[in-house]
Parts: C-alpha cells; structure tokens; sequence
C-alpha cells in the first residue's frame, strides 16, 4: 500500500511538473512521454530508497540499476493499458455522437414520431413538415430549425426551404429555374442564389 500510494503521487506530481514545460501544456504524445520517463526515474528511486532502508540497512548503489529496470517495465505496462482504456472509451463517445440524432426531430408531433423529415417549408411564423407520415405546422423559425437540423444531410433551397437530400425524389426544370420533386408529392422550389450551392453539391 505505501508503494502504491507513493508511487500515484510520483505519478501525479509528474504531470503537474510536465504542465510547467513551455509547448507540453496540451496532454499530447510529448508530454505523455516526459511524464512516464520522469515518473519512471522518480518511482525506481523511491522503490529503491524505502526498500533499501527497511531490509538492506541503506540503499545499495549497485542494486538502483535493476528498481529502474523494474520501474520502467511497469510504466510502460501502465502505459499500454491506459491507451487501451483511453481508446477504447474514445471510440464508445465518437460512435455515440454519430449516433445522436438531430434535435429538431424532437420537436416532431406526436403523430409523426419517428417519420423521416423530407423538408421543412416556412408558413408565416410556422414551419410546415414535410414528412414520410405527412405534413403539419410548429411554430418555430426557419433559421432555427436549420440549426438544429445539423446532422441530416440537406441544403436550404429557397429562402422559406430547408429540403433533405434523401427527401428528393426528382428534379425539375421550366423556364430556366429547378424545381425539386419530394417524395411526399410536394415541390420544394430552388431560388437563383441557392442554384449555384446547389449545384456544386451535385443536387442539380
């Protein structure tokens, strides 16, 4: 227990010291090494001292090569361990977070729980949805539904659409402007100045 207690204070006083080093501040790679090389030195020298007084009667020079030896196998086995853990539990958030879905779903009546959101069309001060269970109103503005709608692939059209790709199902053109066929049998119209967005995303 005294070794192990020791030893988490080396290891913690190590990376404080490190966050003194101009350029080390950020946890990177570098900094990771300075504190298991200095941590390694700091607990084979504690290991060989306490050990040394209480069965050798005083450290022995000749025996601080192999407590070091022996220090430096155990931080890297620390090492690898916690970069295991640590990616393991990295690759859990990352797969959460794209998992997560857009915020603006929670905002769907309850009769289309769980419909696939074609476009979002604005109504005066509400916002029409365009949806795979059909349509209807929430009072809400358009900039902000395009906020929360981060996550789903789609582009504003026209200055009162917001239209999701996968919600496209034709496009039309007359008279030198494009009209976008949805799925659900409505058009979602294609304004000049979004042509051009439009265009370089490969929609038109």
């Amino acid at each position: 227990m005294l070794f192990g207690l020791g030893a988490g204070v080396i290891v913690a006083c190590s990376i404080s010291v490190s966050g003194w080093i101009p350029g080390l501040r950020a946890w990177s790679l570098a900094r990771r090494v300075v504190v298991g090389l200095l941590a390694t030195v700091l607990v084979g020298l504690w290991v060989w001292a306490v050990l040394g007084i209480a069965f050798l009667h005083g450290p022995k020079l000749a025996m601080l090569p192999q407590y070091l030896g022996y220090s430096l196998l155990m931080s890297v086995f620390m090492s690898v361990i916690s970069w295991a853990v640590y990616r393991e539990r990295s690759t859990v958030v990352v797969a959460a977070a794209a998992a997560e879905p857009p915020k603006f779903l929670a905002r769907l009546p309850a009769r289309l729980w769980g419909a696939e959101v074609y476009a979002v069309e604005a109504e005066d001060h509400y916002l029409r949805l365009h949806t795979s269970k059909g349509s209807d109103l929430i009072l809400m503005r358009l900039s902000d539904a395009i906020v929360e709608l981060e996550g789903l692939e789609g582009a504003r059209t026209h200055r009162s659409w917001w239209v999701a790709k996968a919600g496209v199902a034709d496009v039309r053109r007359s008279d030198g402007r494009a009209t976008l066929a949805l799925k659900d049998g409505s058009e979602a119209p294609v304004s000049r100045t979004c042509a051009k967005a439009l265009r370089q995303m490969g929609w038109l």
